[in-house]
């Protein structure tokens, strides 16, 4: 209902489907793309693509599988025109997440930027497999649906990536992420 009233131009229905997304999607854009900045450059253009295209949205698949797709979409842009841009010469400090108030706050951001760096040496294909299965919660078949990849290129792009990030925390000891 929340969706056809979109759909047909509610304002109000669009801005509570986009918030009950919103912060899902600023998620996987953080995890995706290694920072706030680009993160949140990633998830407008993810939100404008939603409001532009909700009308060829045609209920195939569920909302949320259809919105964290654009989202990864734009996400991957948002790498593309990084790789082109000069890199900054310091790594941003993390945000520390809410729930954690009983751990000190500079172990958390530490613990961010290590999952962050490490991420960010994945190739893409299993960085945006990991995040969508282990930032995002979904499971196997959404992933499949988000990346309209097969369920078993999922599970491999997965388990890689996972291996992959277990040598690189291996190797932090004796070398810089």
């Amino acid at each position: 209902m929340l969706i056809a009233a979109a759909k047909a131009g509610d304002q109000r229905a669009l801005d509570q489907l986009l918030g009950n997304h919103q912060n899902r999607i600023y998620s996987i854009c953080r995890r995706l793309t290694g920072n706030d900045a680009d993160a949140l450059d990633a998830t407008q253009e993810a939100l404008i693509a939603i409001v532009r295209g909700i009308s060829r949205f045609d209920g195939r698949s569920a909302f949320g599988t259809w919105a964290y797709r654009v989202a990864t979409n734009a996400c991957l842009d948002e790498i593309r025109r990084r790789s082109r841009r000069p890199v900054p010469g310091l790594v941003e400090a993390a945000v520390t997440t809410a729930g954690a108030t009983d751990r000190d706050p500079s172990d958390v951001t530490a613990e961010r930027v290590d999952i962050d760096r490490a991420l960010a040496v994945l190739p893409e294909p299993f960085r945006t497999a990991v995040v969508l299965r282990d930032v995002a919660g979904f499971d196997y078949a959404t992933i499949a649906k988000v990346l309209n990849i097969a369920p078993g290129t999922v599970r491999s792009r997965i388990a890689r990536g996972r291996a992959r990030l277990v040598d690189v925390f291996n190797a932090k000891g004796t070398q810089h992420v």
